[in-house]
């Protein structure tokens, strides 16, 4: 029940700020696409997720509470992104590198294909 309080606090707090980034650049910086907040997201969540991963594993703290809570929770509410950046990553660095191409490009190409699927079928059902 504890970790998945910690998800759950990280996850909404990554969340809220994924939104204000998103504001920031529709209202502040007025532009009309999201591409460029969702970009700025999937980025920064990439590199905080390594920030996180790499301190973890130097300092050995191995805080499984503390990797719940930010990289879980926090880096998974701001975007998945990072989580999908991490676990590519793991497969080079394991050698695994058909499984890493498979892996990234199935994920994009199935992720699109999947999005465009949706879209047509609730556009045929409503």
């Amino acid at each position: 029940m504890k970790s998945a309080l910690l998800v759950f606090l990280g996850g909404g707090i990554g969340s809220v700020l994924r939104y204000g980034v998103s504001l920031l650049f529709k209202h502040q910086l007025n532009l009309k696409l999201d591409l460029f907040g969702t970009l700025t997201v999937n980025i920064l969540g990439s590199l905080v997720i390594g920030f996180i991963m790499g301190w973890l594993l130097k300092s050995e703290t191995s805080n499984q509470n503390l990797q719940l809570l930010l990289v879980v929770g926090f880096c998974g509410g701001f975007t998945t992104f990072s989580a999908f950046s991490l676990e590519n990553l793991n497969l080079l660095k394991s050698g695994m590198y058909f499984q890493f191409l498979l892996y990234a490009l199935g994920s994009l190409v199935i992720g699109i294909h999947a999005v465009y699927i949706g879209f047509v079928v609730m556009r045929k059902l409503i």
